[in-house]
């Protein structure tokens, strides 16, 4: 068996399998065909109070460094 050969068994298997995974872990044709109904509206509720500010950032901290 050539190397060609070979590489084509494994391409088909590894096809296979994928196509296989496809059909089990994707959705079924009843929920492409019919789409989940609209979830009911629910209720806003009151606005959230205003966070406070947050504090201002500092700037990096710069020291004399002595020259030797």
């Amino acid at each position: 068996m050539s190397s060609q050969s070979m590489a084509g068994f494994l391409g088909a298997l590894v096809a296979a399998v994928v196509l296989a995974a496809a059909f089990i872990y994707g959705p079924s044709p009843s929920q492409i065909h019919n789409p989940p109904p609209p979830a009911p509206a629910q209720q806003q509720a009151a606005p959230a109070p205003e966070p406070a500010p947050a504090p201002t950032p500092r700037g990096p901290v710069i020291r004399e460094v002595p020259n030797n």
